[in-house]
């Protein structure tokens, strides 16, 4: 095949004229170690998506967006990792004798023949953007590794008949378990989830990844592999691998594609064995308005007017799982840019903060969150982050420092934003000490995102509209493909309703008012929103759907 003129294809196409061409064709004069092609995107004439479209109309090779297409783990191995990172090639899918692969260079016929010579077989070739083919290639190669020694460890029985401490003897990376727990770990990384559960059943072990707050099976592996993944996961925790009765927790940290990763690991014991979860402290999802602190314009400025008090206590409020730890980072990152002391403590330290000092639990040597706190106050902070408020103790001591001059922030499980109020009062707080040293509460929870790739708008039925409480005419609902791992659902976005403590509610508080009467006039005089009416809003715009908002609802109805 003969090369094509791409500035020639761009300029027929109405991409660029000729002006710009002839820009580009000096810029190569100049710098040969470029295409002509690159040259042109360089020079801001056309983007690569455009320049792929062209050769797409020219080659006749389909342009795809590489979320919607449905790629065969199977087609991918056929290709060895090496060659597809060389070439950024990916194959998709195997039909008869031809291997479907998409390229973001239609024109590295030395990378194409290279491949039919190790596959064998023909090529149907597709085209997409550089970036979305090399994070495909990092995705689903994870994905090959960790089934490749998923099925060494599940052919390799014999390995596991052998004690715990002849399995783990010495430091080598290439026993069986060792490459299948680094494999879970990678792909889990590359696949953004969350956890990772290991769970084992009668005559199998289960492996399970939350994404985007859904658990999805992975793979299935024999039931005698799985004391040796525990042992070496205890092994990387430092935990007891002699202890098998009772339930153990700790972390560890590995680098993963060049990142240092902090695991949380809680070990349970079950009637079939002990049950693995390993929780991902660092986490790599995009996040939405992240320089807002995943907050929209208005409840970002209610925030920083929290921030600007130089004393008080800030809660962030929600369960488990609500993405509160990451709020409170990205609020002390911010927070950290003044010239400014910050101590904290916490349970773990899940993520290390630059000008930051950071402390953590440790009950075994007699650091609590009270002693830590305590400690901390003999520091001259001027901010102090207490990663969970868990007890009486811990809020009594929290309040005094906020009454003496100090900007806490910490967090706090309760349902709702109002609540946080009733909850320390419960927890012995009196009402005077709550109204003197809270200046903001917010709550928070993630809802997933309707999958962009695959939702489908229908007509709203009457029970969406009773749950929604509005005549919306049309809503989205979440069908399932491969960019979603047929969930239906593609990220989470946050949600958060917010109350800053005024004047008038210090009054109320310190009164004893009834809870009802502070949150009417909350709801009044600051033109505040709940978790309900903002994930309403995101039914309407079309990211979200009526069930995730019927979620929201049962928080508040």
């Amino acid at each position: 095949m003969k090369m094509i003129p791409i500035g020639e294809v761009l300029k027929e196409q109405g991409y660029i004229n000729e002006e710009q061409l002839q820009l580009a064709l000096d810029a190569q004069k100049n710098d040969r170690s470029k295409r002509l092609g690159q040259h042109l995107i360089d020079l801001g004439f056309v983007t690569e998506e455009q320049t792929l479209q062209a050769l797409s109309v020219k080659l006749g090779e389909p342009f795809v967006d590489m979320n919607s297409v449905n790629i065969d783990v199977e087609a991918v191995s056929r290709i060895p990792e090496t060659l597809a990172k060389k070439y950024n090639i990916l194959s998709t899918e195997i039909k008869g004798n031809t291997l479907g692969v998409v390229t973001s260079d239609p024109m590295n016929f030395y990378g194409f023949e290279d491949i039919r010579l190790v596959t064998g077989m023909d090529l149907a070739i597709s085209l997409a953007t550089t970036e979305a083919v090399k994070n495909a290639i990092s995705y689903y190669y994870s994905e090959v590794r960790a089934r490749n020694a998923a099925d060494v460890a599940n052919q390799q029985t014999n390995q596991f008949q052998m004690s715990d401490e002849e399995i783990f003897d010495s430091e080598a990376d290439d026993t069986p378990v060792v490459k299948l727990l680094n494999s879970l770990l990678t792909n889990g990384f590359n696949s953004n989830v969350s956890d990772i559960h290991i769970e084992p059943f009668d005559n199998e072990t289960l492996v399970r990844m939350r994404i985007d707050g859904m658990l999805i099976e992975s793979m299935k592996l024999q039931k005698n592999i799985h004391n040796a993944l525990v042992v070496r996961t205890k092994i990387l925790a430092n935990l007891d691998i002699s202890e098998k009765r009772i339930p153990q927790d700790g972390h560890f940290v590995i680098t993963i594609n060049g990142e240092r990763m902090n695991l949380r690991v809680s070990i349970v014991p079950t009637v079939h064995g002990e049950k693995i979860v390993l929780r991902y402290l660092n986490s790599n999802t995009p996040i939405d308005y992240a320089n807002h602190f995943g907050m929209n314009d208005e409840n970002y400025e209610k925030m920083m007017k929290m921030m600007d008090n130089p004393n008080g206590i800030i809660y962030v409020t929600g369960p488990t799982g609500s993405g509160k730890t990451t709020t409170l980072y990205m609020i002390m990152e911010k927070l950290a840019k003044r010239d400014v002391n910050i101590l904290t403590i916490e349970d773990p330290v899940e993520k290390t903060l630059d000008r930051i000092n950071q402390m953590q639990v440790n009950n075994v040597a007699g650091l609590t969150f009270e002693s830590g706190l305590r400690a901390i106050l003999r520091q001259d902070p001027d901010i102090i982050m207490v990663g969970e408020t868990r007890d009486a103790e811990t809020a009594s001591i929290s309040v005094r420092a906020a009454i003496t001059g100090h900007l806490v922030v910490s967090t706090l499980h309760t349902n709702d934003a109002i609540s946080t109020i009733v909850r320390l009062e419960d927890m012995g707080i009196e009402p005077y000490m709550v109204s003197n040293s809270v200046v903001g509460i917010v709550a928070q929870r993630l809802v997933k995102k309707v999958c962009p790739h695959c939702a489908k708008k229908v007509k709203a039925n009457d029970d969406d509209k009773r749950i929604m409480g509005k005549d919306i005419e049309y809503v989205y609902q979440s069908v399932g493909c491969p960019a979603c791992h047929h969930t239906g659902y593609k990220g989470r976005i946050a949600v958060h309703e917010m109350i800053l403590i005024d004047k008038r509610i210090r009054r109320m508080i310190s009164d004893k008012n009834d809870i009802s009467d502070i949150f009417d006039y909350v709801k009044v005089n600051q033109n505040y929103h709940s978790l309900f009416e903002e994930t309403l809003k995101l039914v309407e715009e079309g990211k979200t759907t009526v069930n995730e908002l019927l979620k929201i609802s049962y928080y508040e109805r």
